[in-house]
């Protein structure tokens, strides 16, 4: 048997339309074996000539599948079998800055509340626009979702309007691509100054105030102004550094850090000259996980929630409605400030 003669054995179900026949045809032969992966699909020329069907109806058709994940289309070459697993749903490109453990605890929510339907990939971009336009370039009309967390600048934002907006999900990070566009990301600037204000009496316990940023790196710029002007409005002694240099703590200085690579060098040297955490140093870390929770007897945090973030792309995801959220940031007091 024909994948053309499943689609048109098709004809007899009453409730199926032209485009259910090639949709739920070409499925059946994939599941019966007619069709394996790998395989190639006759043309949309093909398709109408032997079945007689409108043009667009077999393009939509075949969209549906490669939104699904199921059919891929390779440019001058066609459309081929890229899965055999029929049942799921979608398939999904996930962009993100890097696997910080923050963003691991993300994709592992965003995962789990999607269930088994779905084809996930998982794509990091380091905050380089080449890598990301790289990325765009590849992924372009291979998904039938995307969930991006976006570089702010002017030409990316031109190619994520290249995606169309109902197919589209920017997370993380705010960046405003208009009203159709959906978004559920969290702000920088003002929960960050406010969780340093209700911090004020226990950064003021210490000399020194020390920020660890990177600039031109994914750390986002909101913290640094927020901590500029908490200090300028407040007349703490502070400084601005690119990185911690290890065995360079300094007793009576409260930190901040983003990075969580500079927080163990911290905690490591602290432990190696006996400086007791919370009373002969201060530590404000960057994004909540349960290690931060139990270690040196508590680390206080700034954070966003990324199960809740993730919880409400995936519903983006089920919903294709429009979803413009802001997840709230808190702080999170502990032992260390």
């Amino acid at each position: 048997m024909t994948i053309f003669e499943k689609i048109q054995d098709l004809e007899q179900v009453n409730l199926f339309s032209k485009h259910d026949q090639i949709v739920n045809g070409i499925i059946d032969s994939i599941d019966m074996r007619i069709l394996e992966k790998g395989n190639q699909l006759p043309s949309v020329n093909q398709m109408v000539s032997e079945l007689g069907f409108a043009r667009k109806t077999i393009v939509k058709a075949y969209t549906e599948l490669k939104d699904r994940g199921i059919i891929e289309s390779k440019k001058r070459l066609g459309y081929f079998v890229s899965n055999s697993d029929t049942e799921q749903t979608v398939k999904i490109a996930l962009v993100l800055y890097a696997f910080h453990p923050f963003q691991e605890q993300f994709y592992n929510s965003f995962r789990a509340a999607l269930g088994d339907s779905v084809e996930l990939d998982i794509f990091f971009h380091h905050n380089n626009i080449t890598i990301f336009e790289s990325i765009l370039d590849k992924i372009s009309n291979q998904y039938g979702m995307y969930v991006i967390a976006p570089i702010t600048s002017p030409s990316s934002k031109k190619l994520l309007q290249g995606i169309p907006s109902h197919k589209l999900l920017l997370v993380d990070r705010l960046f405003d691509l208009g009203i159709d566009y959906s978004f559920v990301a969290q702000r920088f600037e003002i929960p960050a100054y406010a969780a340093l204000e209700e911090l004020l009496p226990a950064i003021q316990r210490f000399n020194h105030f020390t920020l660890f940023f990177k600039q031109k790196s994914d750390y986002p710029n909101g913290i640094l102004t927020a901590f500029e002007r908490f200090c300028k409005n407040h007349n703490i002694h502070h400084s601005i550094e690119k990185e911690y240099r290890p065995q360079n703590i300094k007793k009576d200085t409260a930190y901040f850090t983003i990075n969580d690579s500079e927080l163990w060098e911290l905690l490591k040297d602290a432990k190696d000259q006996n400086l007791k955490i919370g009373k002969d140093i201060g530590i404000l870390s960057h994004n909540d996980s349960t290690i931060k929770e139990i270690i040196s007897g508590g680390i206080t945090t700034f954070s966003t929630d990324f199960k809740k973030m993730a919880t409400e792309a995936a519903s983006f995801i089920r919903d294709r409605e429009v979803k413009q959220i802001i997840i709230p940031s808190k702080l999170v007091r502990r032992q260390s400030l």
